[in-house]
Parts: C-alpha cells; structure tokens; sequence
C-alpha cells in the first residue's frame, strides 16, 4: 500500500532535515526514483534519532519524495519529541504516525492531530501523557477515525465509553491543558 519506506532509523539525525545529508538505509527491495532522483513511496522512518522537533518536515519531505503530498505512513518513534508540532496537520493524507516513545507530556498535544481526517493509526505509549488519567479514551475520543492505537485494536465499546467520557470532561479540565507527567 505505502511501497518501500524510506528508512532514516538509527542514523544519529537531530533534525528532520539532516535526512537531506545522508542515504537511505537499504533494503531487501530497492527504492524506486523517478527521473529527479526523489523517491516513489508514501512512508519514512526517522525512528531511532535524536529529533527533537519536526520543523522542517514538509520541506525534507517535499525534496525527497515525488508524491510528498500523499505520505500517508511517518514513524518518528524513539526520538526526544516534546511537543506534537502543527507541522503534522499540513499532511493531510497521513494515515499512520508512530510517535511512541518520545517525551510528550501534556495529553492535550493530542488534540492538534484532530484534524486529519485519514489518521486511523497511531502510537503515543512511552510518553509522558501515557501516565494521564483516562489516556485511551481521550485519545479515541479526539482522533474519531483511529481504528488502532499503541498496536491495540480501538473496540466499539472504547469508543462509545470515550466518547460519553470526553464529552463529561470537557469542559476546562486543568488536567490536560496543565504541565504534564514529565
């Protein structure tokens, strides 16, 4: 569905574009270029770095990839992400984000990803907001589409409990927009 990743994991990058510096890793099948040397796939992996923030994403993707505007698979796990950057809503045809394992703290980060009307899987544990109060739920509740979560299957029953609980609690709670677990 996604052709061959893009795979930038264990490369010591500190930001999204120092991908531009250095090769892909390999791979049993080989990427495919178009005639401009950028790449025909929809998914990258920056898992295993040092990114701290995703400034710069849509420009790296923009110079790597020939179809940048449908990436549709991005793995940005085990990195030291603190904040869920308004750079990830500009791809609107994302429907996978792994970002497990970051340093995301305040579960109200969550809320931006909202808007990708695709998103339908995603990995948040081994981040701060994962010691949140009612965690899952607040997540099904705020991205409606996710049919998979952390690697678990959202159930029917989740999301109706989620959803009775979001709407319960949403109104000003000090617990999501405060400082976080971290």
């Amino acid at each position: 569905m996604f052709e061959v990743p893009v795979d930038f994991s264990f490369k010591r990058l500190e930001s999204v574009a120092d991908a531009l510096t250095v090769e892909p890793n390999g791979s049993v099948r080989p990427l495919k270029r178009n005639k401009e040397g950028k790449i025909r796939s929809k998914a990258l992996r920056f898992n295993n770095n040092h990114i701290t923030d995703v400034s710069g994403l849509i420009n790296t993707v923009m110079a790597l990839l020939c179809e940048a505007p449908r990436l549709a698979w991005l793995d940005l796990s085990f990195n030291e992400i603190s904040h869920i950057s308004p750079v990830l809503t500009e791809l609107k045809e994302l429907r996978v984000l792994y970002l497990h394992s970051n340093n995301v703290c305040k579960l109200s980060e969550v809320d931006k990803l909202s808007v990708l009307p695709l998103l339908h899987t995603i990995t948040l544990h081994g981040n701060g907001m994962e010691n949140e109060r009612g965690y899952r739920g607040y997540v099904i509740a705020v991205l409606p589409h996710l049919k998979t979560m952390d690697f678990s299957a959202v159930t029917r029953q989740e999301r109706v409990m989620a959803d009775i609980w979001h709407k319960a609690n949403r109104r000003g709670n000090a617990a999501r927009q405060g400082p976080g677990n971290c």
